[in-house]
């Protein structure tokens, strides 16, 4: 796809400089610009490249003025880093614009599907399926019977919807991702031996959610598991039966949630983060990466280590964890020296 620079002025609303007509059909970072490529510049640190890049098109704010000779067309704009993302996202819209049905693939015939629908090769739709407008289905993905998938949703290659799943508006499910396996629930009996207990509910994924690639999402034994609005979660993550995450909190890569957690909103945890069942996380709490979360968290806490601590008296210990070699010498110098009192 190419667009030239009066395009990409009027989707930003920007102005100009130098020849409208250029066109570009890749992005690049302003320091590797080649011809045909659109960059921008909104971080001062790399102003000196604009002078050098040989990007053909740069977004830059209204009020850049060259201190030297470019050789890049410019687009000025209210703010080139919003513009820029804005760009993107319009990219993304128009490359993942796709509509029709591939074969071979299988649609039941019980199945429903709105205006602008996508479905790739060897994706299947089970019974009573119901997919609002303007859905792209991609390549192997599977969505099983009575799902419910609202409108501008992407579902990408390989991804595996089970059965009863509901998911919201504006959503994006990563390839691999698996959403409504059973919950991890068995029960030993006297010999030792494991009895599964059937997982009968389902998973409700609410507006403007994203799951990354490979994170697996569990169904509910009763009830649901449920992402509110704005979810954000990164790749390979495991979220257990009847956990429930509030709006806006996003989860980094390798992290598990086990079975009934409650999770609040607006929190932000790092990557590989365990989080043990049946607790409840408040409002805007922050958990630093490889923590431990075995206790119920109160809002706005700031936490880290296994079992974690607060923020601030974790890194208060970890500098007497990392004396410890040079107290245990002092101590045993010390005990030296009374040893060698006590014999004189």
């Amino acid at each position: 796809m190419k667009f030239t620079a009066t395009q990409i002025a009027g989707i930003l609303e920007g102005e100009v400089e130098g020849n409208p007509q250029i066109a570009v059909h890749k992005l690049s970072k302003i320091e590797d610009g080649e011809k045909g490529s659109l960059t921008f510049l909104a971080n001062p640190k790399y102003t000196s490249y604009i002078y050098s890049t040989k990007a053909s098109i740069t977004i830059v704010n209204k009020d850049f003025i060259p201190e030297q000779e470019i050789s890049t067309t410019l687009i000025k704009v209210d703010d080139a880093y919003k513009s820029f993302s804005k760009l993107l996202e319009y990219y993304n819209q128009v490359k993942n614009n796709k509509i029709g049905v591939e074969n071979p693939c299988y649609i039941s015939e019980s199945a429903n599907y709105g205006e602008g629908f996508y479905l790739g090769a060897f994706a299947y739709l089970g019974d009573n399926v119901k997919i609002g407008d303007n859905v792209k289905i991609y390549p192997n993905a599977y969505v099983g019977d009575n799902v419910v998938i609202g409108d501008n949703v992407i579902v990408f290659a390989g991804a595996k919807i089970y059965s009863e799943t509901i998911i919201g508006n504006n959503c994006v499910i990563h390839g691999g991702a698996i959403i409504g396996a059973d919950g991890f629930g068995f029960t030993p009996n006297s010999n030792g031996e494991y009895s599964k207990v059937p997982q009968t509910g389902n998973v409700i994924i609410e507006d403007n959610v994203d799951v990354g690639a490979g994170t697996t999402i569990d169904r509910a034994t009763l009830g649901s598991t449920i992402l509110r609005k704005g979810v954000k979660l990164d790749n390979q993550i495991q979220i257990a039966h009847n956990v429930e995450i509030g709006e806006n909190t996003a989860i980094a890569a390798q992290t598990g949630v086990a079975g009934s957690t409650k999770i609040g909103k607006n929190c932000l945890i790092g990557g590989q983060v365990g989080i043990v069942g049946h607790i409840i996380i408040g409002d805007r709490v922050r958990i630093q990466a490889q923590s431990g979360i075995g206790r119920n968290v109160k809002d706005d806490e700031v936490l880290q280590g296994s079992p974690a601590l607060n923020y601030g008296d974790f890194n208060k210990s970890y500098v007497h964890f990392k004396n410890l070699p040079k107290l245990a010498n002092q101590i045993s110098n010390i005990e030296k020296k009374v040893e060698g009192e006590q014999t004189k």
